[in-house]
């Protein structure tokens, strides 16, 4: 595309371009900015990017360009993007700052969080300055993944920063980056504009005829329009004599600068060559190369300027990709292998082993170990900087020249391992079948396995992956029982997931834990919890329970390593819950949080949330079970994912009472592609619509929904808490027969556990089928041993429960008392529905309660509601803004929104205000 003869506007782009305007009018006043351009190759991208880099005075301009040679190093394209602004790295928080400096390879550390990684860009694109910031990013399709990834966590976060973010993206088939986010589809240009362009180029005399085929084929494609022309000869321009094109138009653009470059002397061709080979753009670089292969550079190089498509400045760059990928075409394979071997001699192996390797192994003509050996040290240094695409990468080439085929096995199952934590699921079940063609140990057949259960686990269902890990924990356990341990309680996690299943359930899971010298339930704590769920299974709750109640302890009492933390403490949790050890479950749940948080476990961090707010929902705690929400919504919002906001919408609505809201996570959860059909998500949302229905009193259908989430007693947990809803729903409807089973079936649990929780429960079922002061003892015991457990949610409902009972038994003045009990732990969590249960109650022995005050409904957003508790916490804006993924330039703005909603002018004025009181908009 070119310009006008002023240079000041594109030829038919001012729509495009007043668009860019108002956006860099926006970073100005202070407000963020994304925008990702889209369109075809030669569409004019560049020079909207090329657009606002002319208007940009007064900012700091950063830009990068994805490469689709570097596509596999990892952070390139985010490292070349934030290479001018790391003098500001002192200026950011520690944890952010050694996550970028490992990221980028300045300093050696333990793999960075690679949303940590995000975290600390956003921290720096803040910290960068008074002056607007300009982020141009060309050719985005081709970033490495991790760079897209980080750098559309980015924009999602971008709000109340001066920064401006704009990346051209080439549109071909589906769309895989940077989803979701503000667009600009450039199309092509109309005919006049078409004309007017092609007018401008074109020097010579052009029959008409030839001039509207030349516009009717290019499609207002402005740099087809501007290279078709140079191919035509003279006596096709005068008569358009020659053989129409029917390849795609990249294609024929491609070709033209293909045949411009063939036109060029030899040596010409080969400087443009080592260009595209390694597009890095080092100027130094390319000439050392250059003159390994004999090339006169200077010369050379004034041949390749005088032709247009490449310059030499700072850096080298090509007019267009499209000449890249010519000039890369243009030899056979002896002379781009000759080329990739120069350059792995000019690059400083000190100093950029990466990239000198896979020179090295663009290079080699067959197998080389010694290759392979430097390919695979590549991979370990790539993993560590959280490089997984990278390593994945090295890792399989260096299988592809590994002679010996021991090792290229174990090689070949190391690439699988790093594609599949990559996502790359089908070239990682490629590479599995790849290493099994080897000679693998009883350990490597194990480990392929394992991996190929893993893998089916996230590519289809739970199910799918179940028999395969189960088989890999068998063949395992004998040469490696902490691996053979773990491949265990993923293999009960994904059975109990899938539910009920004709083979391989848990059943099978359990008998194979069972039949595993060693698993006595007298080893570690580890596999006390195998042992002690597999008993339950196999043996009953009974039988089961206790042994799960002294590897909780165990867990409560004991230490452990970061690593095994993670992995463990949310089984231990689980199963802390599922034996009624409320003390348990908070106290590990609280450590696990922690323990995420604290290690920038990111992937570990949701799950942890999730868990410690179905413990603080118990507990009474609604507030604090939000406020968790909106720390795992940040991490949702930043990925993508909707799953965190919906899971913990089904476990904090129904308490609340909103039906809406509850219906809307069952609904999106059992309609989720990879969630669809398994019997987890079954029991949960059905336990949901059960609390949700007997809050509102709609019996019936709490009833049903109950029936349905106990279906599968080994799930434990929450199929545990639906028969506790069922006992509730039976006994109103006047179906003591069923009431009464359930009853029972609790009663003997409780007897096991023995923890308050259990007795308490139990107590308050049996209080419900039963009779006179029978019943009055076992409503008050059932209160006492709920308030000892300090499950304030299921006491608040034991004394409503009581109430009721009191009123109907012509109790009066005891109804009042408890009833008010009940409202006011109730009113005051904010569950909406049993409070108001308990107002009706209240009204029916003559007390009046008001309702809440109309004042009290929507003065904060949920993220505001959460800053503020921060702010009262005594966390500084850069703490908030870690916790919640925002910088603190975004924290600041919403604060500000606080202070003008509250009526306040500091933080210290925050401290006072009672945030309990207050309901949250979404």
């Amino acid at each position: 595309m070119v310009r006008d003869g002023a240079r000041t506007e594109l030829i038919g782009r001012q729509d495009e371009c007043k668009v860019l305007d108002d956006l860099l009018a926006q970073a100005r006043a202070g407000r963020s900015g994304v925008l990702v351009v889209r369109g075809e190759a030669g569409i004019g991208k560049t020079e909207l990017l090329n657009h606002l880099l002319d208007r940009a005075t007064g900012c700091r301009v950063v830009r990068a360009a994805g490469v689709q040679s570097e596509m596999e190093l990892s952070y390139a394209g985010l490292h070349q993007l934030c290479a001018p602004l790391l003098s500001h790295l002192e200026s950011i928080p520690e944890p952010q700052r050694n996550a970028l400096r490992t990221a980028f390879g300045m300093q050696v550390g333990d793999a960075p969080d690679r949303f940590l990684v995000g975290l600390a860009t956003l921290s720096l694109f803040a910290a960068a300055g008074d002056e607007p910031l300009l982020c141009l990013v060309d050719d985005a399709q081709w970033l490495d993944r991790v760079s897209a990834q980080t750098l559309e966590f980015v924009a999602r976060r971008l709000l109340a920063e001066p920064v401006l973010m704009v990346l051209a993206v080439r549109e071909s088939g589906s769309r895989e980056v940077l989803v979701d986010l503000p667009e600009l589809a450039v199309r092509g240009l109309g005919e006049p504009d078409s004309r007017r362009l092609l007018d401008s180029v074109v020097t010579g005399p052009l029959d008409q005829r030839v001039r509207d085929r030349i516009v009717a084929e290019t499609r207002g494609n402005p740099l087809a329009l501007v290279e078709l022309p140079r191919g035509l000869t003279l006596l096709e321009m005068a008569g358009g004599f020659g053989v129409p094109e029917s390849r795609p138009l990249s294609s024929q653009i491609e070709a033209g600068f293909l045949r411009r470059i063939r036109s060029l002397p030899a040596q010409t061709q080969q400087l443009l060559l080592i260009a595209a080979t390694e597009p890095v753009g080092d100027v130094s670089l390319l000439r050392s190369a250059g003159e390994r292969l004999g090339i006169d550079v200077d010369r050379a190089a004034t041949e390749a300027e005088a032709s247009g498509l490449m310059t030499l400045g700072t850096w080298v760059r090509f007019r267009h990709p499209l000449v890249r990928s010519a000039a890369y075409r243009a030899v056979g394979f002896e002379e781009r292998r000759r080329v990739h071997a120069a350059l792995a001699e000019s690059i400083d192996a000190t100093l950029y082993p990466e990239r000198r390797v896979w020179h090295l192994a663009s290079a080699a003509t067959g197998p080389d170990e010694n290759v392979a050996a430097e390919l695979e040290g590549s991979a370990g240094r790539a993993h560590a900087r959280g490089g997984v695409a990278a390593a994945a990468a090295f890792l399989d080439r260096a299988t592809a020249l590994t002679p010996d085929p021991v090792r290229r096995g174990a090689r070949a199952l190391a690439a699988a391992r790093a594609k599949y934590q990559a996502g790359a699921f089908d070239t990682a079940r490629e590479l599995v079948d790849a290493a099994e063609l080897s000679p693998l140990d009883e350990v490597g057949a194990g480990r392929a396995t394992l991996l190929r259960g893993q893998i089916m686990s996230a590519a289809k269902s739970a199910s799918a992956g179940l028999p395969l890990l189960l088989e890999a924990a068998k063949r395992l356990q004998p040469f490696d029982s902490a691996l053979a341990d773990q491949t265990y309680r993923d293999a009960i996690y994904a059975a109990l997931t899938a539910g009920r299943l004709a083979t391989g359930g848990v059943r099978d899971v359990a008998d194979a834990v069972l039949g595993t010298p060693g698993h006595t339930g007298t080893e570690s704590r580890e596999t006390r919890l195998l042992t002690g769920l597999a008993r339950v299974v196999t043996e009953g709750y009974a039988v089961g329970a206790p042994v799960l109640l002294e590897a909780v302890a165990a867990f409560r009492e004991g230490q452990f390593t970061p690593e095994d933390g993670l992995g463990w403490l949310p089984f231990a949790c689980r199963m802390a819950h599922s034996t009624w050890d409320f003390a348990a479950w908070s106290e590990l749940s609280a450590r696990l949080v922690d323990l995420a948080r604290g290690n920038g476990a990111l992937a570990v961090l949701p799950s942890a949330l999730l868990l410690r707010l179905s413990n603080r929902v118990f507990a009474g705690d609604l507030r604090g079970a939000a406020s968790l929400i909106v720390e795992a919504n940040a991490i949702g919002e930043a990925t993508g994912s909707s799953f965190f906001a919906h899971y913990g919408a089904l476990v904090l609505e129904p308490f609340r009472g909103r039906e809406p809201a509850t219906r809307q996570a069952i609904e999106t959860l059992t309609q989720d592609r990879l969630l669809r059909g398994e019997g987890k998500v079954t029991t949960a949302t059905q336990w949901a619509a059960a609390v949700l229905y007997n809050g509102l009193g709609r019996y019936e259908e709490a009833y049903a929904a109950a029936e349905r989430g106990c279906e599968n007693p080994q799930e434990m947990g929450l199929s545990l808490q639906s028969r506790v809803e069922l006992v509730e729903a039976a006994v109103r409807l006047g179906r003591t027969e069923r009431a009464a089973e359930a009853v029972r079936t609790i009663e003997e649990m409780a007897r096991v556990s023995a923890t308050p929780w259990a007795l308490g429960t139990s107590a308050a079922a049996r209080a419900l089928v039963s009779e006179g002061e029978t019943a009055d003892a076992l409503h008050r015991e059932a209160v006492e041993l709920l308030d000892t457990a300090g499950v304030r949610m299921d006491s608040a409902r034991a004394r409503l429960r009581h109430g009721e009972w009191l009123r109907q038994e012509r109790r009066r003045a005891q109804a009042r008392t408890r009833l008010g009990e009940a409202h006011e732990m109730l009113d005051d969590a904010g569950a909406e529905a049993f409070a108001e249960r308990a107002r009706h109650e209240l009204k029916a022995v003559g007390v009046k309660v008001r309702g809440r005050a109309a004042a009290e409904t929507a003065v904060l957003t949920a993220k505001e509601v959460e800053i503020a508790r921060l702010v009262q916490g005594g966390f500084t804006n850069p703490e908030i803004g870690a916790r919640l993924f925002l910088s603190p330039h975004t924290v600041e703005w919403h604060l500000r929104k606080v202070f003008a909603k509250l009526g306040v002018s500091s933080r210290k004025e925050i401290g006072s205000v009672r945030l309990e009181a207050m309901a949250t908009a979404p």
